[in-house]
């Protein structure tokens, strides 16, 4: 791929991206004032655990899909037998993992202590199903370096949501866990109308017969989308039993526990996410990128993309991060501006604290599609896992001591440390067989120019000896 193509894909994406934030941004400043701090608690509440079904049933998935149809690409092979096995694949996952929100939602919302959460998570739960298929239709349309899908489908997600969500809150406005189940209930809606988008695309696609094809069987696939759904998997469980851990932690402090987990998660790290959000085009062109440059066998080329990525990531994440730390006020009166004077304060504070995470969950990200381009989903993984745990050992001792500052401080500790852990096993050199394979090739090439004299020498060089003799009788 060229540079010029990855710009392009990148920037279709990031545009998409950036319009389909804005969008929801806009959405959160009325739906704020009309549910409250209590309302938003409790929106956010539903969300870990849906985000961690998710990431069973779908997360990484447009990722290494799209691996899996750059290389078919790459290689001249026919792609639409892995977009129908994994569609069924996923179709069955996600609807396990419907069932399964349905399942605990009385339990986990007796958990977090608030049993206005059960009709939230029924809302909430076919969104599950929704989402696994969506995931499919991407990573088919990202490894073929169409993201225009991907980006129209966003558009189309954040927009039916705004538009529904506004007004199932202005309607029941006056019991705020009715208006947060019906506003969840849009975002099922939404998903629904994406998908219904992405088959239409999919269906109106030409199709190409190419010389090259191959069976691809659901075991592949799964066993291909395993490594990277657990290096996805980690974040959002995190949160989840954020939504417990931290709301425990809270309430032996304060009565207003919910309200200021819901101005962390739905209101802070929201804002910091931003620009995360905004390079996802970033990071889904370098799957495919990367990942075409490795199939090719030219391992150093899709390093060189991949810090390029980074280079761009960072461009456009830092002044976003100073941004945030400096004009914090202004941003939370002007998008939240129906927030209590104490809620405000709260919040500007905490956008203050985790400002630095605009850069470095922006660039965990990129880096971690890089590495699943690279076929080091599994690093990827072992990273987020070492900074979960010292984003949890954090919490215990800091929450207690700073409060819900200290949620910030631990959640900027976890994305700086999963940040340059993925950066070192980004620029590292594979070191094995493929090094020892080129090394051996060269040894053969100098022979056939000449070096005879060397047949003898131990390893590779007998070997050598042997097929240049070969090569001499055939002659």
């Amino acid at each position: 791929m060229k540079r010029s193509d990855f710009l392009k894909s990148a920037a279709v994406l990031s545009f998409g991206g950036i319009l389909a934030k804005g969008i929801g941004v806009l959405y959160r400043i009325p739906l704020t004032g009309l549910l409250g701090g209590y309302g938003m608690g409790l929106y956010h509440m539903a969300y870990p655990l849906f985000c961690v079904l998710l990431t069973f049933s779908s997360a990484g998935i447009p990722s290494a899909l799209s691996r899996m149809i750059a290389h078919d690409v790459a290689r001249g092979r026919e792609s639409g037998q892995t977009l129908r096995t994994a569609f069924r694949l996923f179709a069955l996952l996600g609807l396990c993992g419907t069932a399964l929100m349905c399942l605990f939602a009385p339990y986990m919302s007796a958990m977090q202590g608030d049993e206005e959460l059960v009709p939230c998570y029924f809302a909430l739960a076919p969104a599950v199903f929704l989402v696994a298929l969506i995931a499919v239709f991407r990573g088919y349309f990202q490894g073929k370096n169409d993201m225009s899908p991907t980006a129209l489908s966003e558009l189309v997600e954040e927009v039916v949501k705004s538009v529904l969500g506004l007004y199932f809150a202005s309607r029941y406005a006056q019991t705020p866990a009715k208006a947060v189940a019906f506003c969840l209930f849009a975002v099922t809606l939404s998903e629904g109308c994406a998908l219904l988008f992405l088959l239409g695309k999919s269906r109106g696609e030409p199709r190409k017969r190419t010389l090259s094809a191959r069976r691809v069987s659901g075991t592949e696939i799964l066993f291909t989308v395993l490594p990277v759904m657990a290096a996805t998997a980690l974040l959002p469980l995190s949160q989840t039993v954020d939504s417990v851990l931290l709301v425990r932690l809270l309430r032996a402090q304060t009565p207003r526990a919910v309200t200021l987990y819901g101005l962390f998660s739905g209101g802070a790290l929201s804002l910091v996410s931003l620009p995360a959000t905004v390079c996802y085009g970033l990071s889904a062109a370098s799957v495919p990128a990367v990942s075409r440059a490795y199939a090719l066998g030219n391992e150093e080329e899709g390093r060189t993309r991949a810090v390029f990525s980074l280079f761009l990531t960072l461009l456009f994440a830092v002044p976003c991060a100073l941004g945030l730390f400096f004009l914090a006020r202004p941003i939370v009166t002007l998008l939240y501006g129906g927030l209590a004077r104490e809620e405000t304060d709260a919040l500007v504070s905490l956008v203050k604290t985790v400002s630095v995470s605009a850069v470095s969950l922006a660039g965990v990200n990129t880096l971690a599609a890089c590495l699943t381009g690279m076929d080091r989903a599994k690093q990827a993984a072992f990273s987020m896992f070492v900074a979960v745990c010292v984003k949890f050992a954090l919490q215990f001792a800091l929450v207690p001591r700073f409060s819900v500052g200290g949620a910030g401080i631990a959640a900027n500790a976890c994305y700086l440390v999963a940040f340059f852990l993925d950066l070192y096993y980004t620029v590292k050199k594979k070191r094995g067989k493929r090094h020892d394979h080129g090394h051996r090739f060269g040894n053969e090439k100098r022979g056939r120019n000449g070096a005879g004299d060397r047949r003898h020498e131990e390893g590779a060089e007998g070997a050598r000896a042997q097929y240049v003799a070969r090569r001499g009788d055939l002659a």
